[in-house]
């Protein structure tokens, strides 16, 4: 029999603002060398392997060694489940500068959420998918229809690979920013890496956000019909 979750022990360990800043950091799925870590969250690199440490021990991160390197990443998809419900809660801190007000810009039009597409975009492709029948809502998932697979499959993703993973299928994950759902899972990070590879996404550097390329904005629209809201020479 197993005892009860010790909830109290993570909260302690997202509740400090130095590891806040590094988890949130790492929601975009890379692994992040111990020093990149410590300059955002402002403070010293001996501060920060002592808190890393702190956030391996209790389950949240895991390390990696390359060399002399160390890298840092989440140590699997319901941690990054976890943040990204939190940053859905919480309220919203005020912009300081102008570089600021464009990040968040950024971060809300499209950013990754571990392995998957959030934002403006992940919403409105999930959206789509529910619209056209590919997918429905079944409790805390999405399940794909005969259609969906259909149209999953020729868009060059392989439906049985992608369910022989063991984590779930097609999650349900609360976008913060959108405060809808976008898709998760592994169908959701099959999606993202299709995209990657079709070059209609691409990453921002130093960041969670992402830019829809000019190949991007013509197949979201041929593909899907997906209009964005935000002007193609932004991206």
């Amino acid at each position: 029999m197993k005892a009860s979750p010790n909830i109290v022990a993570v909260a302690s360990l997202i509740g400090d603002p130095s590891r806040a800043a590094m988890l949130m950091n790492l929601l975009g799925g890379k692994a992040l060398p111990a020093s990149e870590l410590a300059r955002a969250a402002r403070i010293k690199p001996q501060t920060a392997s002592s808190h890393l440490s702190k956030l391996v021990n209790g389950g949240l991160l895991v390390q990696e060694s390359y060399g002399r390197h160390r890298y840092y990443r989440l140590a699997n998809a319901e941690a990054a489940e976890a943040l990204e419900t939190l940053n859905a809660i919480a309220p919203e801190k005020p912009i300081q500068s102008l570089r600021e007000s464009y990040e968040a810009k950024a971060l809300h039009f499209a950013r990754t959420c571990y392995d998957h597409v959030a934002g403006e975009l992940g919403v409105a492709l999930t959206d789509k998918m529910l619209e056209l029948g590919l997918v429905v809502e079944v409790g805390k998932d999405f399940q794909v229809t005969a259609r969906g697979a259909d149209r999953i499959e020729a868009f060059g993703i392989d439906l049985k690979e992608v369910k022989k993973t063991r984590r779930h299928f097609a999650r349900r994950c609360l976008d913060w920013s959108e405060r809808r759902h976008h898709m998760a899972g592994a169908l959701g990070a099959a999606i993202a890496n299709r995209m990657f590879e079709l070059g209609w996404i691409a990453r921002v550097p130093a960041g969670r956000a992402l830019r829809v390329t000019d190949e991007g904005y013509a197949g979201l629209e041929s593909e899907l019909e997906i209009h964005l809201t935000q002007k193609r020479s932004n991206g």
